[in-house]
């Protein structure tokens, strides 16, 4: 029986739901990790932004994101049906390392994760690449093209992050929609081939 075959019980048919499958998204601070989840959400995602203040600011680094007024203190939620048979529970984890206790909590189940990377922030992204790799979840890198551009090519940021050759590297915009989809599918297609291994 398929996942979209009705179950017959007496006379009624019922269509069985989507199968629920947990996805985080990662990354540094201010990569696009809000962004990714409200442009893919297909309900209103859930945030915990906080406005940033003059002692977090002194923390943390705005120089290539001077309009950011508010920062993620806990995690993202939203979710997208892929076709009838799954969906996507998405979690976007914080970027700054003082909210690293909470990443074991999040992750918990998830199938995979993207890890968002800022090209001109490279160092903000080893903490995400070294947490998917030490827990040996399948993972993707997914360049956020700021502005519509990169400032180094995907062979320079698998060499700059030690990179695995088997994880997969992708350029996308978190604001796109599709963009952020095709992303996600990278990730959900690395997974089920990690299971079906």
């Amino acid at each position: 029986m398929t996942p979209t075959e009705p179950l017959v019980r007496g006379t009624q048919a019922a269509v069985r739901p989507p199968l629920p499958v947990k996805m985080v998204i990662a990354g540094g601070f201010g990569v696009g990790k809000t962004t990714a989840v409200g442009s893919i959400s297909e309900i209103e995602p859930l945030t915990t932004e906080a406005a940033i203040t003059e002692v977090a600011a002194g923390v943390d680094d705005l120089t290539h994101t001077p309009c950011k007024t508010t920062t993620t203190v806990a995690m993202d939620f939203g979710c997208i049906t892929i076709d009838p048979t799954l969906k996507l529970y998405l979690f976007g984890t914080p970027g700054q390392e003082r909210f690293g206790f909470m990443w074991d909590d999040i992750v918990e189940g998830a199938v995979g994760g993207l890890v968002i990377v800022d090209t001109r922030r490279l160092d903000d992204c080893y903490a995400a690449v070294d947490y998917f790799e030490h827990k040996g979840i399948p993972f993707a890198v997914a360049v956020n093209a700021f502005d519509g551009k990169v400032e180094h090519t995907l062979d320079e940021v698998r060499w700059a992050l030690d990179v695995a050759e088997g994880t997969p590297l992708v350029v996308f915009d978190a604001r796109e929609r599709g963009s952020v989809r095709d992303a996600l599918l990278v990730v959900l297609e690395l997974a089920l081939a990690r299971a079906e291994a």
